[in-house]
């Protein structure tokens, strides 16, 4: 960069800080500690209350709405609405039979007839197709995957998984 151009950079930067500079020094807008700070309406004020007139203050624009919308519309009325009680009525369910409450234990095939061992608690079960357990539950069908048993109360079909084909 050549003597020139730096010279006039400085004498750019100088001419800016003095411009910052001063308003400040030269027009202190701020008030001294005894002094308080009075606006142009409140001076106005301060003259016609000296001279005996009434004194009107102009309202605070922050609490006014300086562009309300206008409307040819008249303003909607809303309706009142006044609540009932709803009579809910019970839903009456179907009943479900229980969670059945055996578990498989294993299996014994022979070539005629299956068996299969369950275990309720500390009972255990052995049973095959058409068995009924505990006047409860009858066996319906036994397969390679899964134990189809009826509940006899309700006549309702469970399944139990009995493992996976061999």
């Amino acid at each position: 960069m050549n003597t020139q151009r730096r010279l006039a950079w400085l004498a750019f930067f100088g001419a800016a800080a003095v411009l910052a500079w001063v308003p400040g020094y030269f027009f202190d807008d701020t008030a001294s500690e005894g002094e308080a700070i009075v606006s142009p309406a409140d001076k106005a004020a301060g003259a016609a209350a000296k001279a005996g007139e009434q004194v009107v203050k102009p309202a605070d624009l922050s609490l006014r709405d300086l562009f309300p919308s206008k409307s040819w519309k008249p303003a909607a009325q809303l309706a009142t609405v006044t609540e009932q009680p709803v009579a809910v009525q019970p839903v009456a369910l179907a009943p479900a039979a229980p969670v059945l409450p055996f578990q498989f234990v294993g299996r014994l095939d022979d070539r005629d007839d299956q068996q299969v061992f369950l275990q309720n608690g500390e009972k255990l079960y052995v049973v095959r197709r058409g068995d009924v357990i505990d006047d409860t539950y009858r066996i319906e069908q036994i397969s390679a995957t899964e134990l189809s048993l009826v509940y006899l109360p309700l006549h309702l079909s469970q399944t139990l998984s009995v493992g996976s084909a061999p």
